[in-house]
């Protein structure tokens, strides 16, 4: 195995991951909505998962941990991604936003204002805002 193939098998893995932590979050409530899986649908193909993996994830998406990235920004870009995924849902107050919270803690942000930051994300996709304004937005509240 050339090193080349290591850094696509963990890149692969973590984008894996990524996906099934979304996953996570639409499946709360036991199923996936047609918005929801249109959604899953663009994610996977920005993530590059193949249809075999995407169906794999979809069946044993708690399987998968929930790895945090290295970079705040790489954070912040997931959080948008999980943020999104629960704004489809029209979810406001449930049982979604507390797992939202618990992986947005899973991703290495901070437990002591988690929820801040997840409520802020989540008026932010509410607004439409796309990812770089989120990130600036969520960049400037936790100054």
């Amino acid at each position: 195995m050339s090193f080349s193939d290591l850094f696509d098998s963990g890149f692969k893995k973590r984008n894996e991951d990524h996906f099934a932590s979304i996953v996570r979050v639409a499946m709360d409530d036991g199923i996936i909505s047609e918005e929801e899986k249109k959604f899953l649908d663009r994610l996977a193909r920005n993530l590059d998962i193949s249809e075999g993996d995407y169906k794999i994830i979809l069946k044993d998406y708690q399987s998968h941990p929930i790895n945090p990235p290295t970079s705040y920004d790489s954070r912040l870009e997931r959080l948008y991604d999980l943020a999104r995924m629960v704004y489809v849902d029209h979810i406001k107050g449930n049982q979604e936003e507390v797992l939202l919270r618990k992986i947005g803690v899973g991703l290495g942000f901070n437990p002591e204002n988690v929820k801040y930051v997840v409520d802020k994300a989540l008026i932010l996709v509410g607004n439409g805002v796309d990812l770089e304004t989120f990130t600036e937005e969520i960049k400037q509240m936790n100054r």
